[in-house]
């Protein structure tokens, strides 16, 4: 009977939040004023790595908080026979937990995305300096959209676009460089911006100094990726030695409960 109780009062809940006759929606953003206080202060920026300047933080936000409200509710529900000032602490805890949740996950998948292109930039500028050497930069950076990553397109296609446009300074190879934030992306940014200033005379030497930094970058990403693999295996390593001691101990706990009985 407890458990019909239960589901009965969510299916009014549910229909009472469908028909509008209450609405979590509404009240979220009656409230918004003091439910921005709890908003982190690189919520926007994640906001906008993952989704784009198009995306609205504000209402990604607010659909956070009304998962970690409707959390709450559904848990007093579950608990409303035991209610106590334990079971309303519980709740509440759950629910900011399913609210940072939301937050937890767009910053596991920007520095998801960071890793990933800190792996993939050196190979693509080793394509981008074959290119270079046939050609001049503005038309290498065209020719190499097609075969660069997919994670790069958006960015070199602004870049292309910015220069095309006429933009002959800096700002152009900055943008991208900002867009790809990773370890040496504004170095690399720099010497491709020289390079593409630089006379043909001068090209070759400046040309050797740019394949120079790639093969440091590249051997560098190579020692990141044994050292992962390595990190992995000691990590598999150690789990499975924790398994089989928890194994053994209970092995032996049990051994021990029926030499006593016996």
């Amino acid at each position: 009977m407890y458990f019909e109780i239960i589901a009965l009062a969510l299916i009014i809940l549910f229909v009472l939040n469908y028909t509008g006759r209450i609405s979590v929606s509404r009240f979220v953003s009656d409230n918004e004023v003091y439910f921005m206080k709890l908003k982190e202060s690189d919520w926007d920026f994640y906001v906008k790595a993952k989704y784009g300047d198009g995306a609205n933080a504000d209402f990604l936000f607010n659909k956070r908080v009304k998962n970690g409200l409707v959390t709450i509710v559904v848990i007093l529900c579950f608990m409303i026979s035991n209610l106590s000032y334990i079971t309303v602490l519980f709740s509440f805890i759950a629910g900011f937990l399913v609210f940072k949740l939301g937050y937890m996950d767009i910053k596991n998948y920007y520095k998801r995305h960071l890793h990933d292109i800190d792996a993939m930039l050196p190979h693509y500028l080793k394509s981008l300096e074959i290119l270079i050497q046939h050609y001049t930069v503005p038309v290498a950076l065209g020719k190499s959209i097609n075969d660069a990553p997919g994670i790069f397109k958006e960015g070199l296609q602004q870049l292309i676009d910015e220069v095309n446009a006429g933009d002959s300074s800096i700002n152009p190879y900055m943008t991208f460089a900002k867009m790809y934030p990773v370890r040496d992306s504004m170095r690399m940014m720099r010497l491709l911006y020289r390079l593409s200033l630089g006379r043909q005379e001068h090209k070759q030497e400046q040309l050797l100094t740019f394949s120079k930094t790639i093969s440091n970058l590249q051997q560098k990403a190579r020692e990141l990726k044994y050292k992962e693999r390595l990190e992995k295996m000691e990590k598999k390593t150690m789990q499975m030695l924790i398994a089989t001691g928890l194994g053994v101990m209970v092995l032996l706990i049990f051994a021990l409960l029926m030499m006593m009985n016996m």
